[in-house]
């Protein structure tokens, strides 16, 4: 029978690794009830990563739904029409 030593602690070891998942904060509200502008490259991108997009009035989340079954956003429409500047971070 093989002999075997006993420590009076445990032995442990610390295995490190590197998390690559990205937090998302995407808002809540009223992208629920408009359709948003969202730069043309952004939504291709979207489609193929799913990561959320960024809206010209800055709100972000993940297109899902058909953009034709609700009223544009006042404030991305004000943007497009260059009333005011994008709130998207893009020039």
């Amino acid at each position: 029978m093989p002999h075997m030593t006993t420590t009076p602690y445990p032995q442990t070891s610390t295995l490190e690794r590197t998390q690559t998942d990205t937090e998302y904060r995407t808002d809540h509200g009223d992208h629920e009830r408009f359709s948003h502008y969202v730069r043309k490259e952004k939504i291709v991108e979207s489609a193929v990563t799913g990561e959320p997009v960024t809206a010209l009035c800055g709100k972000i989340w993940v297109p899902g739904r058909d953009p034709k079954r609700f009223p544009v956003c006042p404030t991305c429409k004000e943007i497009y029409e260059g009333l005011r500047p994008p709130q998207d971070g893009g020039e």
